[in-house]
């Protein structure tokens, strides 16, 4: 049997939360491990529950919610759910590990550049 997908519901207003938690309700393959009533609980559900997914209130569609910063520091495995409960907009939002490299001339001089500007200038990778 495939491990449930964990959700912690923290949107605001109630009934938003509440349609939600509905909504995964039947779900069989999803489990709805906490709701959050307060937003600055959420860090704190976040740490106690575990969840694979955080659903919360989008009040700006052009701005990212501030609580995804703070969870994404702590927590980049999850997964942030936006719903903006005025309009019909929903925007997932995750943070990933992006690794670049720069070729450095091979010398005492292409070292002492790549420290002393922090870049490598001889072409990306």
């Amino acid at each position: 049997m495939q491990k449930a997908i964990r959700v912690l519901v923290a949107n605001h207003p109630r009934l938003m939360r509440e349609l939600i938690i509905t909504t995964f309700a039947d779900q069989t393959d999803i489990e709805v491990v906490g709701e959050v009533v307060d937003e600055s609980e959420i860090s704190d559900s976040v740490r106690k529950t575990l969840p694979d997914f955080v659903v919360v209130a989008l009040d700006d569609a052009g701005k990212r919610p501030r609580i995804c910063d703070e969870l994404f520091r702590e927590h980049p495995e999850v997964r942030v759910i936006a719903v903006a409960p005025e309009k019909s907009f929903v925007v997932c939002y995750w943070a990933s590990l992006k690794i670049h490299s720069n070729n450095v001339e091979a010398s005492e001089e292409g070292i002492l550049n790549l420290v002393r500007t922090g870049m490598a200038v001889n072409g990306a990778n």
